[in-house]
């Protein structure tokens, strides 16, 4: 296989893995282990393998104190704050309404850019937005969680659309940092923020869960957010990224609410409703009208959710 088509199957099983981590994250949390216990378990664990691998891998730079800052408010927005809400959400609402409102990732990050970077923003690109976002409002209001004791999907969508927006701030911040540190010094970094602000919340809810009792399918789920849906997918974006285009890269973020609606489905833990399908399509729709005209710089890669 060439190098390019390598890095397409990479970025394939990008997206692949990230679909299958809204069904699988859903059959642990929140019945089996707290949303909150769940992140923490995951970001401690990456965190762990990040910084293992550093010692063995990877030039041994020092990070300045005064970029900690920097790095910090990157860990609260992509790891912290953002990872925490994913979870929450999920364990309230749908695998596909979650899956869904993620690809307003783009869209927010076209509105970020004109506030922060000062991009134009041309007509095509407000029609495109105001699409997006009617469609993430009528997702988040109208739809239901069949099947689902205690869920609050109006809650957990808002959750999701604000792990959107975490994740869209940590673009543009990550955006500086990459140009300066090597990949592993980034990552280990973020990720023991990450630990630092997720403790409190998920410390209780991690504890509590009793591995001893838990069955081996709820344990292989909880190994698969870790293993695939965190550090594998990292992993392989970034071979892709070497390889291809950012903009290319980033369509195959579109490929997540598909595959996650046919896996949800297939596995019986969601079922498409029209509500969900139209709204996805004004999604859909507002992204390809926002990023129509002229390219932006912050190309669009997958969440690490």
């Amino acid at each position: 296989m060439t190098k390019r088509q390598v890095a397409i199957l990479c970025a394939t099983f990008v997206a692949l893995f990230y679909a299958i981590n809204f069904s699988s994250a859903k059959e642990v949390t929140p019945e089996h282990v707290g949303p909150f216990g769940l992140t923490w378990y995951r970001v401690i664990f990456t965190c762990a393998i990040f910084w293992t691998i550093s010692l063995f891998a990877g030039p041994k730079e020092k990070v300045p104190l005064k970029e900690l800052p920097l790095i910090a408010l990157a860990a609260f927005c992509g790891v912290g704050f953002n990872m925490l809400t994913f979870m929450w959400g999920l364990s309230l609402t749908t695998p596909i309404s979650a899956s869904v409102l993620m690809v307003t990732t783009p869209i927010i990050v076209v509105v970020l850019s004109a506030i922060f970077l000062k991009e134009r923003l041309f007509p095509m690109k407000i029609v495109g937005i105001a699409t997006g976002f009617a469609g993430a409002a009528l997702l988040i209001f109208l739809s239901s969680a069949p099947n689902q004791i205690g869920a609050d999907p109006t809650t957990g969508n808002i959750l999701i659309f604000l792990n959107s927006i975490s994740y869209s701030f940590y673009i543009l911040l990550a955006n500086r940092l990459t140009k300066k540190y090597h990949v592993f010094t980034l990552m280990k970094w973020l990720y023991l923020f990450g630990v630092l602000f997720i403790t409190p919340f998920g410390i209780q809810q991690g504890l509590a869960f009793e591995v001893g009792e838990a069955s081996n399918f709820v344990l292989l789920n909880i190994a698969y957010v870790i293993l695939f849906a965190t550090f594998g997918t990292y992993m392989l974006n970034i071979i892709a990224i070497r390889t291809l285009k950012p903009s290319v890269v980033a369509v195959f973020v579109y490929l997540q609410p598909l595959l996650a609606a046919l896996i949800a489905v297939g596995l019986g833990t969601d079922q498409m409703t029209w509500t969900k399908a139209g709204a996805g399509a004004l999604i859909f729709f507002g992204v390809y009208l926002a990023g129509k005209k002229k390219k932006i710089r912050e190309d669009f890669k997958p969440s690490t959710n």
